[in-house]
């Protein structure tokens, strides 16, 4: 019987020295490729591909791209009765880019019923240096100055890279999803990637995707390259942005 094999790269390989995605493996779903770096200009290529790095401390870096993909199309977020009134009596206040430290300390801490993280202090720097540049952002949830809830990931062209979310209060996660498509569906942006599904992506209406599907969806969707600067600048309360409906909370 043939052992699998996956391509390794070095850390002296261009960005574009991935294999084609087609070339994942099945079992482990989706596996790539192992080696090479955190840069930011072989991150960027790797999500443009629609291939992400998943490891553990301690093991290569490891690249995947899994067949089907997770994915919710910004439009048709799942936004129960329940969680819209919860938006309107939470209190939470919203921001942007205010706290990703934070947020993804918070992402990267151990939770019930998970042993360890995979957000090791490698993709913590790595993604800090995204951040810094303008690829990498953060939504967060706000319980008067308490950080209760947030998610992060990377915008390029028209496609956000969802990486991960926490939640410390009921349905801040959730929130922060919702707070996300909105601003996503008002950019016209054409897809959230959500990379692995999950009940609670489910819940929100997450859809699993073909990956030759996905890839050509990044194709138009990464093409250019640009970085998303139109955020809102200032933090504000949650049910503002429900009641604006694209008005003047967000311009």
């Amino acid at each position: 019987m043939t052992t699998p094999r996956i391509a390794w790269i070095s850390t002296d390989d261009p960005p574009e020295s991935f294999p084609e995605v087609s070339a994942a493996l099945t079992e482990p779903d989706g596996l790539l490729a192992a080696g090479g770096d955190l840069k930011p200009e072989r991150l960027l290529y790797a999500y443009r591909l629609g291939v992400f790095p998943w490891f553990d401390s301690g093991q290569p870096i490891l690249w995947w791209s899994p067949d089907p993909r997770c994915v919710i199309r910004p439009d048709a977020l799942h936004v129960s009765r329940r969680l819209r009134r919860r938006i309107r009596n939470s209190g939470f206040d919203l921001s942007i880019n205010e706290a990703f430290p934070a947020v993804i300390q918070a992402c990267a801490a151990d939770r019930v019923g998970q042993q360890g993280t995979w957000i090791t202090e490698e993709m913590i720097d790595a993604y800090a240096g995204l951040h810094a540049e303008g690829w990498a952002h953060s939504v967060e949830i706000w319980s008067g100055e308490e950080l209760v809830g947030g998610l992060y990931g990377l915008a390029i062209g028209r496609a956000f890279f969802g990486e991960s979310m926490f939640s410390q209060a009921t349905d801040a996660s959730k929130i922060a999803m919702w707070a996300l498509c909105e601003i996503l569906v008002r950019h016209n942006f054409a897809i959230l990637d959500c990379q692995v599904v999950s009940p609670h992506l489910t819940s929100l209406g997450a859809i699993m995707m073909p990956r030759v599907e996905f890839s050509r969806l990044l194709g138009r969707a990464c093409e250019p390259a640009a970085k998303f600067e139109a955020w809102p600048d200032n933090r504000l309360p949650a049910a503002d942005l429900l009641a604006s409906k694209g008005h003047s909370a967000l311009q």
